[in-house]
């Protein structure tokens, strides 16, 4: 989120911040993230971008971890999606979250990287009120016995299981919300009984 330029002659191609003169680091990175907050009606929203070429996220990670900070004091709810691994959670971004819901499709290894990540969770003291598990494009949207064993093994709360559903892949491809779903739809009443069985 912090715009960079590249200096002339710089063979290397390194990337570096555009600082205003008089302003530190940490103040000028905050005022971005302020800036990247769209507001809407029933919501807000701030995405975080990618780095800019080689180097550590430690500052950053910091940063944004304040700022999420401040922010939960401004709203009843803060959802963050992070993308798929380990990487989040060992920055420490969210020390302070209530609920951890893991996606994961349905295979065996799927459910073990999830069972890796609450086992991550708990060495580095993260105490979520509730950790649970969504089991995503399953095929008819019953799970193999196969996987719903190594859940039990995992020790991992199954919240629901999202069924495998063309109309998701149509959706993306015509860039169309989810929430224009039909009532009637498969992952439409899987996400309900989800929502329902979270209670928020």
């Amino acid at each position: 989120m912090v715009g960079c330029y590249r200096q002339r002659g710089n063979r290397k191609g390194r990337c570096r911040s555009k600082i205003p003169v008089g302003i530190t680091k940490a103040a000028y990175l905050e005022s971005r993230l302020a800036d990247a907050l769209t507001e809407e009606d029933d919501y807000d929203l701030m995405v975080m971008g990618r780095s800019q070429g080689q180097g550590c996220y430690c500052f950053v990670n910091g940063i944004v971890q304040t700022q999420v900070q401040k922010l939960q004091s401004h709203y009843p709810y803060i959802v963050v999606d992070n993308e798929a691994g380990m990487e989040h959670i060992i920055r420490g971004i969210l020390p302070n979250m209530e609920i951890a819901i893991l996606v994961s499709d349905c295979s065996r290894r799927g459910v073990q990287a999830a069972g890796r990540i609450v086992a991550l969770m708990k060495e580095l003291n993260f105490h979520p009120k509730k950790i649970g598990l969504i089991v995503n494009r399953v095929p008819g949207g019953k799970l193999d016995e196969g996987t719903l064993e190594e859940i039990e093994k995992q020790k991992l709360d199954l919240l629901g299981v999202v069924p495998q559903d063309d109309d998701v892949y149509r959706f993306d491809c015509e860039g169309r919300p989810t929430v224009q779903f039909p009532k009637d739809s498969p992952v439409r009443e899987a996400l309900k009984g989800i929502i329902e069985k979270l209670a928020i």
